[in-house]
C-alpha cells in the first residue's frame, strides 16, 4: 500500500481520479472542513491519499487494478503517568473505499485493508502513537447483522464508541408529500399543531449562539448530557457561514417571541445532519420541535441534499433505556434505523492495553457510578 501526503504526488493514471473528484467524502466528517474546525479545538488533522494494489484478500474486487482512496486523520496528543506525552490517532467514518464498497462488508477482507493501512500509516503519525481508532462507515439494518460484523472483522473494537453507531436516516429524494406521507401519523399532527398555534422558526446567525446556548444548558440540565463551551458552537457556526461546501446553520423556534427550542445542522454535499438540539422547558406543548425538524429537512432538500441523518439514537425501542424518549422522537420521522459497526482500534504500541484500561474505568465512572450517585 503506497500513502502520499498530495494527491499530485500519485501516478498520472491515478491523481486523475482526485482531480476528477471521484473520491469526494461522503461522510462530513470526513471533509476538509470539518478536520479544520477540529484543529481549532485541540486535534492535529493529517490528509492522506492512498492506493492499494491487488493481494489476495483483495484481488476479486480490485481485479488487477490498483484502487486510490483519500483519508482524514485526527491526531490527539496527551500525557499518561509515567509514561509521558502518547498520542492517539482517530479516524471519523473511514477508511472509505469509494472505488470498491463491497470489500467493505466483506468483515475478514476490509480488516486485513485496515491492518496494512494502519502499519503503512506509522511513518506519517507522532512516534508514540497508541492505536489508529476507526469509525466503520457501513450502514447495516438489523443487530443480528451488526452483532455478525464485529463478531467476524479481524479487529479489536474500542471500550466506546466516539460517534453514535445507531442512528436514523430520512430519505429526502422522495417529495415533500411523500416524506410527511413516510412519518407517524402523530409527528404530521404536531408538525400541523406548531404550525397552527404560531410557532415560527427561523434561521438564525452565530450571533445568535447566546440563545442556542442558554436552551442547551437546560436541556443538559434536564437530561443530564454533556456539552462543549459555548465557543465551539460558535465557531462551528461561523466556519459554516463562510464554508460554500459544508454549511451550517442555527434553527430557533419561537413563540410570541420567546425562544423554544433550537438546532444545529450540517448540509454537505449529499448529506445533511442534525448534530445538536435544544429546548426550553416552557411550552413544550406546543411541538417546537417537530416543527424545527421539518423545517430544517426541506431546506437541506431544497439544498440538494438526498439524506438527512438525525444522529444518534439508543439502538432499541427499550422503554428501560434512559435515552427512550429520544428514539421514539427520532424514529417517529419515517427514515431507516441504521445499525453501524462502531470504533474498532488498531493497536500500535504495547501501552495500548494499559490506554484501554483507563478508558474503561473512566467509562464505569462516568457511565455509571456518577449517574447512579446523580439518580439516573
Amino acid at each position: 500500500m503506497e500513502l502520499y501526503l498530495s494527491a499530485q504526488e500519485f501516478p498520472a493514471e491515478l491523481s486523475a481520479e482526485f482531480s476528477a473528484g471521484s473520491l469526494e467524502p461522503t461522510h462530513f466528517l470526513q471533509t476538509d472542513f470539518w478536520a479544520s474546525f477540529k484543529e481549532a479545538h485541540g486535534w492535529k488533522p493529517l490528509r492522506v491519499y492512498g492506493s492499494y494494489k491487488p493481494k489476495d484478500y483483495l484481488s476479486q474486487w480490485t481485479g488487477n487494478n490498483a484502487a486510490c482512496f483519500t483519508c482524514s486523520i485526527l491526531m490527539r496528543s496527551f500525557s499518561l503517568p509515567v509514561v509521558g506525552k502518547v498520542s492517539l490517532a482517530y479516524i471519523p467514518m473511514g477508511v472509505e473505499l469509494s472505488q470498491t464498497p463491497e470489500i467493505m462488508t466483506e468483515t475478514v477482507a476490509y480488516g486485513k485493508f485496515l491492518s496494512d493501512f494502519s502499519y503503512s500509516l506509522r511513518s506519517f503519525l507522532d512516534k508514540n502513537t497508541l492505536c489508529i481508532r476507526f469509525d466503520i462507515p457501513v450502514d447495516l439494518y438489523s443487530l443480528e447483522d451488526r452483532d455478525t460484523y464485529r463478531k467476524t472483522i479481524p479487529c479489536s473494537f474500542a471500550p466506546d464508541n466516539i460517534q453514535p453507531p445507531d442512528t436514523v436516516l430520512v430519505d429526502l429524494t422522495a417529495s415533500l408529500e411523500e416524506i410527511l406521507a413516510r412519518m407517524k401519523s402523530k409527528w404530521r399532527y404536531n408538525i400541523r399543531l406548531a404550525e397552527k398555534k404560531g410557532v415560527q422558526v427561523r434561521q438564525a446567525s452565530f450571533e445568535e449562539i447566546d440563545v442556542f446556548y442558554d436552551l442547551y444548558k437546560t436541556t443538559s440540565q434536564r437530561d443530564g448530557i454533556a456539552i462543549h463551551h459555548k465557543e465551539y458552537y460558535k465557531d462551528l457556526l461561523e466556519r459554516g457561514e463562510r464554508d460554500a461546501a459544508s454549511k451550517v446553520d442555527l434553527y430557533i423556534a419561537s413563540y410570541e417571541n420567546e425562544p423554544l427550542a433550537a438546532i444545529i445542522t450540517l448540509f454537505a454535499g449529499k448529506e445533511a445532519v442534525y448534530l445538536y438540539g435544544a429546548s426550553s422547558n416552557n411550552h413544550r406543548n406546543l411541538m417546537p420541535a417537530y416543527l424545527l425538524q421539518w423545517k430544517a429537512m426541506e431546506a437541506a432538500k431544497v439544498a440538494g441534499c438526498q439524506v438527512y441523518d438525525m444522529y444518534g439514537i439508543p439502538p432499541t425501542d427499550d422503554e428501560n433505556h434512559p435515552m427512550h424518549g429520544l428514539y421514539r422522537f427520532k424514529t417517529g420521522f419515517g427514515g431507516q434505523v441504521v445499525h453501524r459497526p462502531g470504533s474498532l482500534d488498531i493497536p500500535l504500541s504495547p501501552l495500548y492495553k494499559f490506554y484501554v484500561l483507563g478508558e474503561r474505568l473512566r467509562n464505569f465512572w462516568y457511565k455509571r457510578v456518577k449517574k447512579l450517585l446523580a439518580g439516573r
